[in-house]
């Protein structure tokens, strides 16, 4: 397939607006400014939360309560079956190798393992938080859980 087959979007290709083209263009003079003021002169950039006389809208709206979301513990998560799928029998599973299989991105996020899927095989396992129904599983098959930072 070439560039050149793929149909364009509609709208992609507008032309960009001529201003400034004499007056039977119908923005011409002033192209589309007004007259005067700072919005007439060259340099000039509206900031967006600046609404003229009227109250901004941040001030508007009332600052209630405490949010927790800036102390929120994120976390890369992987279940059972990815571990089941991904590793032969007797490995032991630390976060570098999750990271070496695909099964998570970074290792800058924490490593919590989910119970979804089922487990055959025994795995040690390294991460730093386990569900019930995980550690149970890897219990189950003759592995091993362990926590770690």
């Amino acid at each position: 397939m070439h560039i050149a087959e793929i149909t364009k979007l509609a709208g992609a290709d507008r032309r960009p607006k001529r201003v400034g083209r004499g007056e039977g263009s119908g923005s011409g003079k002033t192209s589309g400014r007004g007259t005067k003021g700072a919005g007439a002169r060259s340099g000039w950039k509206q900031r967006g939360l600046q609404e003229g006389g009227q109250m901004p809208a941040f001030r508007r709206m009332p600052k209630r309560g405490f949010s927790n979301a800036q102390f929120e513990v994120r976390y890369s998560v992987v279940n059972v079956a990815a571990l089941e799928e991904a590793f032969p029998a007797n490995t032991h599973v630390t976060p570098q190798a999750l990271r070496e299989s695909g099964l998570i991105r970074n290792l800058r996020l924490p490593v919590k393992v989910l119970g979804d899927g089922s487990l055959t095989k025994k795995l040690t396992v390294d991460a730093a938080k386990f569900s019930r129904a995980a550690m149970e599983k890897i219990q189950q098959a003759g592995g091993e859980a362990r926590v770690c930072p």
